[in-house]
């Protein structure tokens, strides 16, 4: 009789520990239900642009992580009004003016054309340290989840290009906000 007693109880935590497996594993694939749901984007991966004629210098790049994408934030000089610029893939990324061919790292090649030169329209001094075929100084993408490179193309007749080599063609959205442009890359469809 005991050993059946011992054997039932076996069984019964057994069977405790495998439903509280299954709990755990349905409350894991639950959040991440919850996660994907506020994460589910409509952006899409064709080009995007914007005009304008306001040729204000560009002050800096910076690159940041959030839960549902990864972000490259332009910082423009203040003068109020939108930037014009045109976002979209490309197979290859080449520098403007000379059309030379700068290698990107990734799985796709977003490249980004903004109408802010790296320098002073008037004075010709440089306002961001870019440097054709380097990555963007500053910005070290290094675990981000969708970014996996930056490279400078150039400051050319009043355009900034930079292409993020990224780990697929995901959507992607421009936005702007005062004086930044800001492209968010999704990590997932």
């Amino acid at each position: 009789m005991r050993r059946w007693g011992t054997a039932v109880a076996a069984l019964a935590l057994a069977g405790a520990g495998v439903a509280a497996s299954a709990g755990a594993a349905t409350a894991s694939v639950g959040s991440q239900r919850t996660v994907a749901a506020t994460c589910s984007t409509a952006w899409g991966s064709l080009d995007k642009t914007g005009q304008d004629t306001d040729y204000r210098p560009l002050l800096d790049i910076r690159a940041g992580r959030h839960d549902c994408y990864d972000r490259l934030v332009f910082d423009i000089s203040a003068s109020g009004g939108n930037t014009g610029y045109r976002v979209g893939y490309v197979d290859k990324f080449h520098q403007d003016g000379s059309g030379e061919e700068i290698p990107v790292n990734g799985g796709a090649i977003l490249q980004i054309s903004v109408d802010a030169p790296s320098y002073d329209p008037v004075s010709g001094a440089q306002t961001y340290a870019g440097r054709a075929g380097e990555t963007l100084p500053g910005v070290d993408v290094t675990g981000y989840r969708t970014f996996q490179d930056t490279r400078f193309g150039a400051s050319f007749e009043g355009q900034t290009q930079v292409a993020v080599g990224v780990r697929a063609r995901l959507p992607f959205r421009v936005l702007q906000s005062g004086d930044q442009l800001i492209v968010d890359v999704a990590h997932t469809w």
